[in-house]
């Protein structure tokens, strides 16, 4: 029996829906234009509404699998047909054609309103030898802080051994949110984002790695030739200003990506370059929770101006780049997944510029976006009895 998935229009010319692998009836093809962002959408400068050279909509065909509880992030790993899944409360789970595994020798977690279970990627070697990192929070003497390690993932045994800490969030801070710990590999590199921890300041300081991103050596040291060499913390920081930053990714040239959660508006998808300054707390496109204002990004302000901004707030969980053949189209095409936003927002990278191409509503917060390992596109919804969804053409 088809499980009931109600979708609100999509920016595609007709959509199928499908219950773990079990064919449907298809749905009436659409003749709605393509949406446009479910909230506007701003560049530092000007309204940037959807492009209308985008590619064309592909009919798609989506298909509803397992269920999770409260994932937190996905990826696929190399040389199988194997998602690797986090849940926040610590369980890091195996999907695949033959069902779902639960992975056993995973850190204990401190579970906190924002915090858990975090990150996972493959490292370049994962084909030979397993290596995989993962991010989660962990109980300090003063609060909580995120960690980061290396480890091995043996996907026939559906064991984690070997997990070492080689990064550390540093401080420990009372409250649960903002731990950002994002992961990324690029260029033999290890990237990290590290959130504010709600702490503002810290995040234009030099003595504590909050409110950063880091470029690490693939055993968690500072990278030699970082442009913050100064002090001991600072030797790990590639980037500066950062508020909550939730997505991150390479795109096909090597440049780095990440889309960051402001206050209330002022969301951002920002290019990452070493050595410059996103302006968290100094300057956003949104204002404070109460009200208050906090000076926009502007022309000569020494900070660097987000690609796209957007005000409401879309709350941007997660970013994928796609770099597939199924949707020839998109290829270079970034994804963003929005809680508050409840969408799937495709974005059009042409070398450094970005613009919003078109949007699909969905009717659940989305947690997060993935490629999987022929190209198709996955997407995590969030909470309890959170669905996985398949993109494929039709």
């Amino acid at each position: 029996m088809l499980t009931p998935f109600r979708i609100l229009p999509l920016a595609v010319t007709m959509l199928l829906l499908t219950a773990c692998g079990t064919p449907s009836d298809s749905l009436p093809s659409s003749t709605a234009p393509p949406a446009s962002s479910p909230q506007s959408a701003e560049s530092s400068a000007a309204t940037n509404p959807p492009d209308p050279t985008a590619p064309a909509s592909y009919s798609l065909s989506m298909t509803r699998h397992e269920s999770f509880d409260r994932p937190w992030a996905m990826t696929a790993l190399p040389g199988t047909d194997l998602l690797a899944i986090t849940e926040r409360g610590g369980a890091l789970k195996l999907r695949g054609t033959s069902g779902v595994r639960t992975v056993t020798g995973t850190p204990e977690v401190a579970v906190t309103d924002q915090g858990g279970m975090g990150d996972i990627i493959a490292g370049p070697t994962f084909a030979t030898d397993g290596t995989v990192y993962l991010s989660w929070v962990e109980k300090r003497d003063a609060g909580t802080a995120a960690v980061v390690a290396k480890a091995v993932l043996d996907t026939d045994a559906a064991t984690l051994t070997d997990v070492t800490p080689i990064w550390r969030q540093v401080p420990g801070i009372d409250g649960g949110g903002h731990y950002s710990h994002r992961l990324a590999i690029g260029d033999g590199h290890l990237f990290i984002t590290s959130g504010d921890r709600r702490q503002f300041g810290p995040a234009q300081g030099a003595d504590t790695n909050l409110g950063k991103i880091l470029r690490l050596t693939l055993d968690g040291r500072p990278a030699p030739d970082n442009p913050f060499a100064d002090g001991p913390v600072s030797r790990e920081f590639w980037s500066i200003g950062h508020r909550n930053p939730l997505g991150l990714a390479f795109d096909g040239h090597g440049r780095l990506w990440s889309t960051e959660m402001g206050p209330k508006g002022g969301d951002e998808l920002n290019l990452i370059e070493p050595g410059l300054n996103y302006g968290w707390p100094e300057a956003s496109n949104g204002s404070n929770y109460d009200g208050t204002d906090i000076p926009d990004h502007s022309d000569g302000d020494g900070f660097e101006a987000p690609r796209v901004s957007w005000n409401p707030s879309i709350s941007p969980s997660s970013l994928m780049i796609y770099n597939g053949d199924l949707f020839k189209g998109w290829q270079g095409d970034a994804f963003v997944g929005a809680l508050s936003g409840r969408s799937i927002i495709r974005i059009a990278l042409d070398g450094t510029s970005a613009t919003i191409a078109e949007s699909w509503p969905l009717d659940a917060r989305i947690r997060e976006v993935e490629q999987g390992s022929d190209g198709a596109i996955w997407f995590l919804e969030d909470g309890p009895e959170a669905s996985l969804v398949e993109i494929r053409p039709a």
